[in-house]
C-alpha cells in the first residue's frame, strides 16, 4: 500500500510493507521483493520515500559490508531475510533508519513473545533524505497485534512559511 502526502512543497510517499514469513517458499519471497521494486520504481526521484513494515528478517547488530545502508545499531544476528532487506536498500539507495540510532534493547526489539525477542520491523528511507530522520525507535509500552511493537520515526521537514500582508 502506498500513500502520498503533500507537506508544503514536499511530496511524501509512505509505503506499508509486510514480507513473507521465513518459513514460506522462495517464490513467495521473490514475489514480495519484485512487487516492492515495482512500487518504488514509480516514485519520482523528486519525491520523498518512506517504507515501514515487518520485513521478517534480521539485519543484525553490525553493519558489516552494508555500512552505507546500516548504521551499526541493530539487534541480534543477521539472517537471509535481513540480507535481502539490506541488499534491496543498497540497490535503491535507501537506508534502514532504525539502525542509525544507538538505543537500549527495549527501543530496538520490534517483536517479542514468551520465547523470543527480535527486530523484524524497520523504517527505510532514501539515503539522500537520511537527514530528515531525527530519531527512530520502538515504543516499548505499545503492543500491537500479535506482540508486535510500535516503531516510530521523528521526521523534520522544513515547510516554507508564507508571509501574509494586510492592506
Amino acid at each position: 500500500m502506498i500513500i502520498k502526502l503533500v507537506v508544503g512543497q514536499c511530496i511524501l510517499n509512505v509505503i506499508s510493507a509486510y514480507a513473507p514469513h521465513k518459513s514460506l517458499d522462495e517464490e513467495a519471497k521473490w514475489r514480495f521483493w519484485e512487487g516492492l521494486d515495482e512500487i518504488i520504481r514509480h516514485v519520482p526521484p523528486t519525491e520523498k520515500l518512506f517504507i515501514g513494515g515487518d520485513f521478517n528478517g534480521h539485519i543484525g547488530l553490525n553493519a558489516g559490508v552494508y555500512d552505507e545502508v546500516h548504521g551499526g545499531f541493530g539487534f541480534g544476528e543477521r539472517n537471509g531475510g535481513g540480507t535481502s532487506l539490506l541488499d534491496f536498500a543498497k540497490a535503491f539507495g535507501l537506508v534502514v533508519a532504525n539502525s542509525f540510532f544507538p538505543k537500549k534493547e527495549e527501543h530496538l526489539v520490534t517483536f517479542q513473545n514468551a520465547v523470543a525477542k527480535t527486530q523484524i520491523g524497520y523504517i527505510v528511507l532514501g539515503r539522500c533524505d537520511r537527514g530528515l530522520c531525527k530519531d527512530c525507535k520502538v515504543i516499548p509500552g505499545e503492543i500491537l497485534v500479535t506482540r508486535h511493537r510500535l516503531l516510530v520515526m521523528d521526521v523534520g521537514i522544513m515547510v516554507k512559511r508564507r508571509k501574509m500582508y494586510a492592506r
